[in-house]
């Protein structure tokens, strides 16, 4: 079996799948590596000064820059190549699955807590402080920015042909799926990261976003698996060179965009109106508090007006 970056030569398994690619440019791999290693860096200077920082954090992290290394660095990346059901999996890997793990990881805040304030550091911060404030971070972080990015990934790609003149480039599977890896990011950070943002929406419009997402999502996936003609001619000739059928190829891919991709949507569903149940009880026992001390304004004087009335009746 051939597995060199090039079209596999063989029907796929999982044993294949797993197995490691001879990638000439392995892009998203290196750059995991990267990532994990400079997260590292950071938890592990605030350990060492005595500073706190979730052991969960980092686990999520780490998790999530293994599986990007995982799904473009093994055998299932050379697959994606060949068959289009695969490229879904590596898609809604990059864009639903991968996100959450890293933004859950705050990298963000970890920069800004272990970057040293003077040299270099003083730079890194600099800049960073910076790109929150840019109207361009605002605008790209914003609903009307990520929502219509993160459906284009799906309904663009496949249903305006875009797919098939990026795969015709050098490189246009891997410009792809850093394409596929932005917009997921783009469309999570907003929801679930707890980082300084240059916007913070409410958990009324996190939630609506997410919903409104895995309906145009699932719509996707049933569109895909009852559509009767090939909508990304470039996987048919290796689809059939490895004995499958190009439409039944498609038709899972449809079924995994259904499936596979609804159960991260449902959890970060969960995950937001868990948020919002805990802000909600947090303010509500804050409010308490401030009034068992202060009072309550608006009751004390609801209470004035009802002993004036009563004090006007008993003199008529």
């Amino acid at each position: 079996m051939r597995m060199s970056g090039e079209i596999p030569d063989s029907p796929p398994s999982l044993q294949a799948f797993l197995a490691p690619a001879d990638i000439p440019l392995p892009v998203l791999p290196i750059v995991a590596g990267i990532l994990a290693a400079l997260y590292l860096v950071g938890a592990i200077r605030l350990w060492t000064h005595g500073r706190r920082w979730p052991v969960w954090r980092t686990v999520s992290f780490l998790l999530g820059c293994v599986l990007l290394a995982a799904v473009t660095g093994l055998g299932v990346e050379t697959y994606g190549q060949a068959l289009v059901s695969v490229f879904m999996f590596q898609q809604l890997t990059l864009m639903m699955m991968v996100p959450p793990l890293l933004v859950l990881g705050s990298p963000g805040t970890l920069l800004l807590r272990s970057t040293p304030h003077h040299g270099a550091g003083r730079v890194v911060l600099t800049a960073a402080h910076s790109a929150l404030r840019s109207p361009a971070a605002k605008w790209i972080l914003s609903p009307w920015a990520t929502v219509p990015l993160y459906l284009f990934a799906f309904y663009g790609i496949y249903l305006a042909g875009a797919a098939d003149a990026i795969l015709a480039l050098p490189g246009g599977h891997v410009a792809l799926e850093v394409g596929f890896l932005l917009a997921g990011m783009l469309f999570t950070i907003p929801i679930l990261s707890s980082d300084p943002l240059p916007v913070r929406l409410g958990h009324g419009a996190r939630a609506l976003d997410v919903f409104a997402e895995a309906a145009l999502h699932a719509f996707f996936g049933v569109f895909l698996m009852m559509a009767s003609t090939i909508l990304v001619g470039s996987f048919v000739a290796p689809t059939k060179a490895l004995g499958i059928d190009p439409l039944a190829d498609q038709q899972l891919a449809g079924a995994l965009a259904w499936s596979y991709g609804e159960a991260p949507t449902v959890l970060m569903l969960i995950y937001v109106m868990h948020r919002w149940f805990r802000s909600d009880t947090a303010r509500a026992a804050a409010a308490d508090r401030y009034a068992d001390v202060h009072g309550n304004t608006d009751l004390d004087m609801y209470n004035a007006y009802l002993k004036k009335l009563s004090s006007h009746d008993r003199d008529r």
